[in-house]
């Protein structure tokens, strides 16, 4: 290999340093390491083996090698077969996110590729999961016809062609997608039938309230954000088999009560049954120990110490109602008693005209009122209508942003997070025990009950042998 450049100066010439040309040698033999998990590979420089990887009993295990110990964990199987493609491998939590994409392996056909159409399929995959910025960590294999696909785009063969692009696109992301929806808490065991057990719970685990409205609390919560949260309340059904479904709120404000206390010699008395429980109502059989920093709910799981953010979980709950709602194509709204006038400049003007249609599915109505003024008739009612000219002043600036060329889904998309992020509650507000009680029933509701639609976590989470590892109880 020392004359490997004799005769081709040129490419000699543009070589980097010795150790940034090892490094690209060290990330090729990766790819073919992951690739082949039966294989050995050994990897030396200079008389010292820099990589060796033995031949791994299962395909895990060789992931686990090259990605690190810590990710093996965090890694959940992502698997789809249609007739013309078929998708295998691991993605890892959003939680063990890198700040580059050298943490992610796609292969088509057994070849080590970087394909910017699976790239962008994966992280459309990541959606509302990952904050900007961030990367994910996966190693995907996609097999397709080999006449599907064209290898011969770029002389180093990691820049390939689909014949039909949208098809790959849109499976990846489905199948991306699909996988981190299994690995939420609430989706653990998620077919398997409730039974009657379910009836004679524990003392510990508080009954769901029925229906209600959120008391305005006092003080710095105000008015404002109590109104928010009731209007997204949810029912909970007790019968078997029944699901969430949001049912008109009364009038009149519930006596409101304190969070409930710990009680862990009850509650550990049936670790079986209570196991049970958890597999069908995750947050809301969270005991609630308080509120910390008027920011953060600090709860007891059935096996650990939980932290909440309120307002990435509430932002969450509006969101994903808002979504609900506008894919019913019956959004609830309140036509403003008042109707608001807004006055845009001639871009904003251009926007707003071809996003107010869009926005009416949402409950938002908006129509021109002649040259650049537009008169808002109606919100949703999950929205607070107090300050609904900013919020749609904010939503046009957001288009702008994006570009009116986008996708519509993707456009509707980031106004959605706009609506739910302006009616969150926020950080440093107090609230009672009967709000927080609320919030964690409709959490449960929630598809990504993990993440906000940002993507920044909802929770977080010390088992229980960690806090003991951690104060030295356990070795």
């Amino acid at each position: 290999m020392a004359s490997l450049f004799y005769n081709t100066p040129a490419r000699r010439k543009f070589l980097k340093s010795i150790d940034t040309e090892m490094g690209h040698i060290a990330d090729t033999i990766a790819s073919m390491a992951l690739c082949r998990p039966s294989v050995q590979f050994r990897l030396s420089h200079n008389n010292r083996i820099v990589k060796s990887w033995a031949p791994a009993a299962e395909p895990m295990d060789r992931v686990a090698d090259v990605l690190g110990a810590a990710i093996k964990k965090e890694l959940y199987t992502v698997g789809r077969v249609t007739e013309n493609i078929e998708i295998s491998g691991w993605i890892a939590s959003p939680r063990m996110n890198r700040s580059t994409a050298r943490g992610i392996y796609l292969f088509v056909n057994g070849r080590w590729v970087k394909d910017r159409v699976i790239q962008h399929a994966l992280f459309a995959g990541y959606t509302g999961r990952l904050m900007k910025g961030q990367y994910p960590v996966s190693v995907l294999f996609i097999m397709v016809p080999f006449d599907q696909v064209d290898v011969n785009v770029h002389p180093t063969k990691h820049e390939i062609r689909f014949v039909r692009q949208k098809m790959v696109h849109d499976t990846v992301r489905d199948a991306v997608a699909d996988a981190l929806r299994q690995s939420d808490p609430i989706r653990w065991n998620a077919n398997e039938p409730r039974i009657a057990e379910l009836a004679q719970r524990p003392a510990t685990v508080s009954e769901p309230h029925a229906e209600y409205k959120m008391p305005h609390p006092p003080g710095q919560l105000g008015a404002q954000v109590g109104d928010a949260m009731g209007r997204t309340a949810v029912s909970t059904a007790h019968a078997a088999g029944a699901e969430n479904r949001q049912k008109p709120l009364p009038s009149s404000d519930p006596v409101d009560t304190p969070a409930p206390a710990i009680n862990p010699t009850a509650r550990n008395g049936k670790p079986a049954h209570q196991a049970l429980l958890w597999k069908h109502r995750f947050f809301a059989d969270l005991t609630v120990i308080g509120q910390y920093k008027g920011t953060y709910i600090i709860c007891e799981s059935h096996d650990g110490l939980m932290l909440i953010d309120q307002h990435a979980a509430h932002e969450r709950i509006v969101f994903e109602q808002l979504k609900r709602q506008s894919n019913a194509r019956r959004p609830a709204a309140q036509r403003l008693l008042l109707p608001e006038t807004i006055d845009l400049g001639f871009r904003e003007t251009q926007i707003l005209e071809k996003l107010a249609p869009e926005l009416d599915q949402f409950g938002l109505e908006i129509e021109p009122f002649g040259g650049n003024t537009f008169v808002i008739k109606a919100v949703p009612t999950l929205l607070d209508s107090s300050a609904i000219s900013d919020l749609v002043t904010q939503l046009v600036e957001k288009t702008a942003e994006i570009g009116v060329g986008a996708e519509m889904d993707t456009i509707l998309d980031q106004c959605l997070m706009l609506m739910a992020c302006h009616n969150a509650i926020r950080a440093h507000q107090q609230l009672t025990g009967t709000q927080i009680k609320a919030m964690l029933e409709q959490l449960d509701a929630c598809d990504n009950p993990s993440h906000c639609p940002h993507g920044r976590p909802i929770w977080i989470q010390w088992r229980l042998k960690d806090l003991e590892r951690q104060f030295q109880r356990i070795v």
